[in-house]
Formats: structure tokens, C-alpha cells, sequence
């Protein structure tokens, strides 16, 4: 354990010296023992199972077989153009996921971290790619720890290990605890983590652990046990083959045997036209138009900033019915904000301190930026002070503690830069901030005079405090007084903002002064309050409220305190009082019953443990909700890979969560997974647009070829014709539909029921409307122009039924953009791409009909007047679509 015996017997056993480190050549050698230090992703798939993954759908299997019987039958052409299409789909998807693997992996290049080690007795910065057991690591305030540590010294060290264990407070660690028997990793103050970040102080360690043997590495393992989830699209997918491949053998089977009997066609075309049919029956375009149309949406996705790793997952939001998310950072914005300053017994709001564009503040329309009291209490924020206020091009940055650095912030707001401030009044020493005291004392020398500058926990402050400003004035600070500064400390405190009080106490010299708490900090003059919270986002509260018209539960699950908690989720909407919240530990000894009823009225859960991460999603799923769970850091990858849809955060995510995730946050912005809920709920409407159109006009192409062939007439189609409407003319429409624009009140729709079948309800009895409407009018036109407009002529009457029922399937494919509105509310020329990809389909048609070597391959007759009768037939279906949305309004 790196944890137990001193730290000379660490040194002694890794092999390594303090004051030297490693020596290069040593260190090249560890690395090629030990490997690089990173965490490869557990769930790459390699291309060989991205290859395998294509083939083994059955829809695409479907599609093999069908090319296998057209090339044993003669079709050559015809096999080789449903391969392509086998082969272009699986291309496309293979292409669309490395896309997404390659921007993860720039993502994770982006947030790869340095570290400044001793090699050679010199200090050097290194990638942390490159580190090995026993580099010896200096640790400063903001370095992102690159690797497992035995700390061989530590000066006021706090450490953030949030991403690690969940923790949200920073964790203060001591270089000489020694330990002889076993410690949980949250009590191991001698050691510092992978991926954990140093809010305080500065210290140095010897690197123990590596990439995978290190504990965030360990996890990163263990998540290859969680079994992977089929999404709700495959399922429906899966289920639509199995019932095309019974329905293709049946209408194969019926065909052959009725035409042997009720036509004059020899045994080989009747053959021929039951694998024509058959092919026919089967929407070859159905998996690349679902293919395309989500990479389509995959990319829509990357501009509203978010990157989805996997076609399928785009869809699977958009039946999201419950989003588990974070607070800091995706409800917040991740900035510790001032709101309130309380001096001379005046509340202040200052809610617009944010780290915004230096400027005036004003409250409630008056400048108060010009208060004096505030002045002098700031100035003591900022020389009381070890964080860093950096401006580049307008934006601000902190170094260091957050709470820190809102108090910086404000600072800068009232004309007062640390840095100069500094530069006037060096640090002469000071009283560093430790857990016991709850007070940091910072010395200064401010013309010819000494200052101790202090700011702590309030109750503390006004303890030691004797006097008060008042008007700029000393007043002895009396207990009525103090009552009435605890009040408002109280009262800040239920708003749940974070509280910090100010002091100072001069001196005319600190010669003869000994420098402890005990001297120093007692007999203060107290000058106010400050109350800080990291404010929640704008933008979060319209999508809070956009979830809820839209039937989606949004439950907050964070570390934070209970107050703090319920306090956002109030202001956001989540929530409405106390009795919808609880702490995580009370899940702790439930039963999975107990949980499964508390998930149902529950909105917010704080201070929970990664294991009730996990215990939250899964009694989630058991009340059958597809849920979406965000999260940052390695405790979270568990709860991430549970979910439905895991989503992680871009900029404060770590590699494990987002190698784990199936969406990134490129902006950590909750509004971005409700722009993906909608874009997920666009993605399947229109799926089921164009699966409805092509099944609509294929079970008619074949209804058609069966009730002909049934009452003794001869084939409508040949089989060049049936594949050519299947392969050609369909596809094009059905990918326009695929980009059809959102309906109106597409988010004001309750998320749909994952279980329910995609032709089920409305679009299952508009698809038989339409396939009976559509096999009616070309029947109609077979018969029309097989007895009365070219009598005895077989090839005119397949020109009637062949441009009849082209012309009527590309009038379909407008009607079913919608099963609500009707042409006219749509707008008729609304999706351009639809009007286009009719065009072009209209045009082929053309082309076959009046291209003399074109119609004689096809066997068509060529024809004028004729089309007053086809246009009339074709407008049947479109007509009858409309006229049932009236009706159903």
C-alpha cells in the first residue's frame, strides 16, 4: 500500500531521490516497462466489430439474400445495386462513429495536462503522457494532479477529488500522515490522485501508479462488466425485419403458386416476378435513409455543441422521459459568484458580479460602486488572497479557489487589481487558512502602518471582532450588535449562499509582535459580509421548463449540500420546497422497492455517493423511464454507462466519463442535452415518416402485382420495373423526409413510449389507408388502359400502371409529412428538399418514358393525352390523406 510507512521507505522502494528525481535515462526506461500514462478507452471498438456490427443486422442481411436470388436469376444489375447499398450504409455509419471518436479523442488532447517534475536535479515541464513511477511532481494551486502520489511535502495542500470519490468540498492533505493499516481512499491525506485538482497551497510527490494501475484507471476497467443496452430505435428496427422477412416468403410463396395457376406465364417469369416482388416487398433504402438521416442529425448535433458518439443514441433521446443531472456547472454556471455584501448594517445585491466584462455595478438603478465601506472590505478580499484573476481579450479566468476568486472578481469590479494592490503593499507574512481556525490573516504595510488583513468563517470573525465600522467610524461591536450581524448571516445562509466575513486590526509596528492566531487574530475591527453561490444558468431555466411541457422529469443528483441544492433547483424550476428533496445517504439502506417509489416523487438528491448514482438510474428504468444521466467526473462512469442515453461534459469531464458516455456536452450546458432531446424527437418522426411512405407504397406495389395475378390478369409490372420503382424512385423522397423540418409542437409532445411499435396508432392505419388508396388508383389505371385505352397491348397497359403509380407515390410522399397538419398549414413548398428530390424522381420517370433505347429496355409505350387520366388516378391518395387530417381535427 503507497499509503503505509514513512515516506523514505517509498523512496527507498520505487527507486528514487527527493532532491533529484529520476535521471533521464532511467526515466525512458520506466516508460517502456511501465507504458504511457494514460487510460485507453475500454469500449473501442476495433474495425473489424464495427465491420461485423454492420452485417449481422438483419435488415442488411435481408438485403444479401435478396441480391444472392437476383444474381442466380439473371439480375445482375440488380444485385450489384443492393450491395452498393449494403455497402454505402455500412460506410457511412462506420465513417460517422470515427468522426465522433476522433472529436472525443481532440476533446481529451485538448484537457491532457502538464506536469513540472525533477529530472536531473532540474525542474522541467512534461506532458503527462510521459511520467513514470518515480518522477518526483511539483504541485501547485490549479495543477491538475497527472498521476497516483505519495506526497513527500505539503504546505496548506487542498485537493479537489470530486471526479475521484464525489466529494465536492477540497480535501486538505498532510505529507507526514503515516498509516499502518488499511485507510479508504477519501481519508488518505499522504496521497494525491489522477485527474484530481489542487485548489490550495502547494506541495510535491513521488508518482506510485500509472494509466490503468491507478485508482481512476481501476474503474475505467471494471466498466467493461456493464452490459451494453440495445436503444429503442434497434429494437423497433429488429422487430420491422423479422416481420419483412415473414412477409417476403409469404407474398413469395403466393405469387409463385397463384400465378402458376391463374396466369399463362411459363414457370422461369413467374418465378422471376415473385423475386421481383419480393425484392419489392423488402425497403432496401430503409436502412441507408435511417443511416443518413441520423448522421444528418449526429452533425446538427455538433453545431448546437454536443457530440454524439453513435448513430443510434440521437434517437434515443428524443424518447427521453427523465434526465438525471448535475448541478455545478450544467444547471450552474461554474463560477462562485458575490450576490450580497452586507456593511454597515445594509444588505447589497450584487448579483451581477459574475465573471462578466469588468464594469459598474449598480443597485437597484444606483451606483454603489463608489461606497467606501465596500472598498475597504474588498480591499481586504483581495489582499487576503491566494487565488489569480487573469484577463485575456475581455474573458476572465481564476486560478485557485473558487471562493477566492469571486471575491477577486468583485474586487476588480470596485476599481481594485490584486496585482497592483500587491505590488503598493507587499505580503510581509502571514496566517494561512486551516480547518480548526476557520480564518486566514494576511500583513501588510499601508503608509508607514502594519495590517492584519482577515476574512473567515462569520461566527468566528464576529467572535474575535471588538469593534465595527459604522459610517466609516469605530464603534465598539456589542452583543446586540453582533446579534444583529448573526441574523443576517443566518438569513444569507437559508438563501443558501455560501458566507464569508471581513476583518482587519492595525498596528504601528510588528517588530515586537508574535505572529499567531492567538495575538493577531482577537480585538479585529469587523466590516461585513459577503454571500457567494454559483449562480444558476439563464439558459437552464427555459430548458427546465421546456422538459416540463414536454413530459420530461429533470432530477437534480449532486454532491452539493442539501440547502445549496434545493436553493438552484427552486430558482430553476426543478423543484418547489423541501419535501421533494433528499440527502443521498438516505438511500443508502433502502430496498430497491423503497427507492422505485422515492424516484417517482423526488427531484432533488444531495450529497450522493457514486453508488446512489447508480441506485437512482436503475430505480428509474425499473419505473420504465429512458434516462439520460450527465456527469464529469470517474465516480460518475458507472451511473454514465447505466443510463440510456450517459452524457459527460466536454470541458470539466474526465477521459473515463467521456470514453463512457454516448454524448458529450462541447459547453457543460444542460440546455444542450434538451436541444439534443428535441433534435432526438425530430430524428424518429421523421424516421417514421419515411418508413410509413415506403411502406405505404411497397405494400401496394405488391398488393397490386397479387390481386392482378388473383383475378387471372397479367402481370402490371415486370420485374425491371418493380426493381427500378424500389431502387430508384422511392429513395430519393424518403431521404428528403428524413430532413423534414420539425413540427410546430414537436416539444410539447409527452416522450413517446419506447415499447410501442413504430407503425403502431395513427401511422399504422395511415400506412393501410394509403396502400389501399394507391393500389386503387393503379388498378384503375391497369384497367383503364388495358381495355379501353390500349387494348390488347400489355406494354401500354404497364406504361398506365407504371407512371400512375411513380406519380402517385411522389404525391404521398408530401402528404405524409405530417399526420396532423394538412399541405396547406405545412406549407406546400416548406421542405425544399423534398420538393427537389420530387424532380429529380419525376425526371428519371421522364427519362424511362422518352428516352426511345430507355422505354424500349423497360417496355414501355409512349404516351401523351394519356396523362389526364394518370394525374386524376394519382391525386387520389394525396386527396384522401388530406381529407382524413381535416376530419381528425
Amino acid at each position: 500500500m503507497d499509503y503505509q510507512g514513512s515516506k523514505e521507505e517509498i523512496l527507498e522502494k520505487i527507486g528514487s531521490n527527493e532532491k533529484s528525481g529520476l535521471s533521464a535515462s532511467e526515466a525512458s526506461k520506466r516508460l517502456e516497462k511501465y507504458g504511457p500514462n494514460k487510460i485507453e478507452s475500454s469500449n473501442k471498438k476495433s474495425m473489424i466489430q464495427k465491420i461485423l456490427d454492420q452485417i449481422i443486422d438483419p435488415m442488411v442481411i435481408l438485403l444479401i439474400v435478396a441480391s444472392i436470388i437476383s444474381a442466380f436469376t439473371g439480375d445482375k444489375i440488380e444485385a450489384i445495386i443492393i450491395i452498393a447499398i449494403v455497402v454505402l450504409n455500412a460506410i457511412m455509419s462506420i465513417y460517422q462513429e470515427g468522426q465522433a471518436e476522433d472529436s472525443v479523442a481532440a476533446l481529451q488532447k485538448m484537457s491532457s495536462p502538464e506536469a513540472t517534475i525533477i529530472r536531473d536535479g532540474k525542474r522541467i515541464k512534461v506532458k503527462a503522457e510521459e511520467l513514470v513511477p518515480g518522477d518526483i511532481v511539483v504541485l501547485e494551486t490549479g495543477d491538475i494532479i497527472p498521476a497516483d502520489m505519495r506526497l513527500l511535502d505539503s504546505r496548506n495542500l487542498k485537493i479537489d477529488e470530486s471526479s475521484l470519490t464525489g466529494e465536492s468540498v477540497a480535501v486538505e492533505k498532510d505529507a507526514n500522515e503515516e498509516y499502518s493499516e488499511e485507510v479508504g481512499i477519501g481519508d488518505r491525506k499522504n496521497q494525491a490522485f489522477s485527474s484530481s485538482i489542487v485548489t490550495y497551497g502547494h506541495g510535491l510527490g513521488v508518482i506510485t501508479k500509472t494509466g490503468h494501475e491507478t485508482e481512476i484507471g481501476q474503474i475505467a476497467k471494471s466498466l467493461d462488466a456493464v452490459e451494453e443496452k440495445e436503444t429503442p430505435l434497434q429494437k423497433q428496427l429488429k422487430n420491422l425485419s423479422k416481420k419483412l422477412a415473414i412477409l417476403v416468403v409469404v407474398v413469395c410463396a403466393l405469387v409463385f403458386v397463384v400465378g402458376y395457376f391463374r396466369t399463362s406465364m411459363d414457370l422461369l417469369d413467374n418465378f422471376m416476378v415473385a423475386v421481383s416482388l419480393a425484392v419489392a416487398a423488402i425497403p432496401e433504402g430503409l436502412t441507408a435513409v435511417v443511416t443518413i438521416v441520423l448522421s444528418i442529425g449526429m452533425n446538427r448535433m455538433v453545431e448546437r455543441k454536443a457530440i454524439v458518439k453513435n448513430l443510434v443514441s440521437v434517437e434515443t433521446l428524443g424518447s427521453t422521459t427523465a434526465i438525471c443531472s448535475d448541478k455545478t456547472g450544467t444547471l450552474t454556471q461554474n463560477e462562485m459568484t458575490i450576490t450580497k455584501v452586507y456593511t454597515d448594517f445594509k444588505e447589497f445585491d450584487v448579483s451581477g458580479s459574475g465573471y462578466a466584462p469588468i464594469g459598474e455595478i449598480s443597485h437597484k438603478g444606483e451606483k454603489i460602486d463608489e461606497n467606501e465601506q465596500i472598498k475597504l472590505l474588498m480591499t481586504i478580499a483581495s489582499f487576503s488572497n491566494d487565488a489569480n484573476l487573469t484577463e485575456d481579450s475581455g474573458m476572465y479566468q481564476i486560478t485557485g479557489d473558487p471562493t477566492e476568486g469571486a471575491m477577486l472578481t468583485l474586487s476588480e469590479k470596485w476599481g481594485i487589481n490584486q496585482e497592483k494592490l500587491n505590488e503598493a503593499h507587499p505580503r510581509i507574512d502571514e496566517i494561512p487558512f486551516d480547518s480548526d481556525r476557520k480564518m486566514m490573516t494576511t500583513f501588510h504595510n499601508i503608509e508607514d502602518s502594519y495590517y492584519a488583513m482577515t476574512k473567515g468563517a462569520p461566527d468566528i470573525i464576529i467572535k474575535n471582532s471588538s469593534k465595527i465600522m459604522i459610517d466609516g467610524k469605530l464603534e465598539d461591536f456589542t452583543d446586540d450588535l453582533k446579534k444583529k450581524v448573526l441574523e443576517e448571516n443566518t438569513k444569507l445562509a437559508r438563501l443558501a449562499l455560501r458566507v464569508m466575513a471581513y476583518a482587519f486590526k492595525p498596528y504601528e509596528s510588528l517588530e515586537n509582535e508574535e505572529l499567531t492566531t492567538e495575538n493577531i487574530e482577537r480585538e479585529m475591527i469587523f466590516v461585513g459580509l459577503t454571500g457567494m453561490i454559483d449562480p444558476p444558468r439563464e439558459e437552464a431555466k427555459k430548458a427546465v421548463e421546456e422538459c416540463h411541457n414536454s413530459g420530461i422529469d429533470v432530477i437534480m443528483i449532486t454532491g452539493d449540500y442539501f440547502e445549496t441544492a434545493l436553493a438552484i433547483a427552486k430558482d430553476l424550476g426543478i423543484a418547489e420546497n423541501a419535501d421533494q428533496a433528499m440527502q443521498g445517504s438516505d438511500l443508502n439502506n433502502k430496498s430497491d422497492e423503497e427507492v422505485r417509489e422515492i424516484v417517482k416523487t423526488k427531484r432533488i438528491f444531495a450529497r450522493v455517493s457514486p453508488q446512489n448514482k447508480v441506485q437512482l438510474v436503475n430505480a428509474l428504468q425499473a419505473n420504465g423511464n429512458i434516462v439520460a444521466m450527465t456527469g464529469d467526473g470517474v465516480n460518475d462512469a458507472p451511473a454514465i454507462k447505466n443510463a440510456d442515453i450517459g452524457i459527460s461534459m466536454g470541458i470539466t469531464g474526465t477521459d473515463v466519463a467521456k470514453d463512457t458516455a454516448d454524448m458529450i456536452l462541447v459547453d457543460d450546458n444542460f440546455a444542450t442535452i434538451v436541444n439534443a432531446v428535441e433534435e432526438g424527437r425530430v430524428i424518429f418522426s421523421n424516421i417514421k415518416k419515411f418508413v410509413s411512405f415506403l411502406l405505404s407504397c411497397n405494400i401496394a406495389e405488391v398488393a397490386i402485382v397479387f390481386l392482378s395475378i388473383l383475378f387471372g390478369l397479367p402481370s402490371p409490372l415486370t420485374p425491371i420495373q418493380l426493381l427500378w420503382l424500389n431502387l430508384v424512385t422511392d429513395a430519393f423522397p424518403a431521404l428528403a423526409l428524413g430532413v423534414e423540418p420539425a413540427e410546430a409542437d414537436i416539444m410539447n409532445r409527452p416522450p413517446r413510449d419506447p415499447h410501442e411499435n413504430i407503425l403502431s396508432g395513427e401511422t399504422g392505419q395511415h400506412v393501410i389507408l394509403q396502400s389501399i388508396a394507391i393500389t386503387v388508383a393503379v388498378l384503375a389505371a391497369y384497367i383503364i388502359g388495358l381495355n379501353y385505352i390500349f387494348p390488347n397491348n400489355i406494354a401500354g397497359a404497364h406504361t398506365m400502371v407504371f407512371a400512375t403509380l411513380i406519380t402517385s407515390e411522389l404525391l404521398r410522399a408530401f402528404s405524409v409529412r405530417s399526420e396532423k397538419y394538412t399541405l396547406k398549414e405545412l406549407g406546400f413548398f416548406s421542405n425544399k428538399a423534398l420538393v427537389k428530390a420530387n424532380i429529380l424522381s419525376f425526371s428519371l420517370l421522364l427519362l424511362v418514358m422518352y428516352v426511345p433505347i430507355l422505354r424500349e429496355l423497360f417496355e414501355l409505350e409512349l404516351i401523351t393525352w394519356q396523362w389526364l387520366v394518370i394525374i386524376v388516378l394519382a391525386f387520389l391518395p394525396l386527396i384522401i390523406g388530406e381529407i382524413r387530417k381535416k376530419a381528425n381535427k
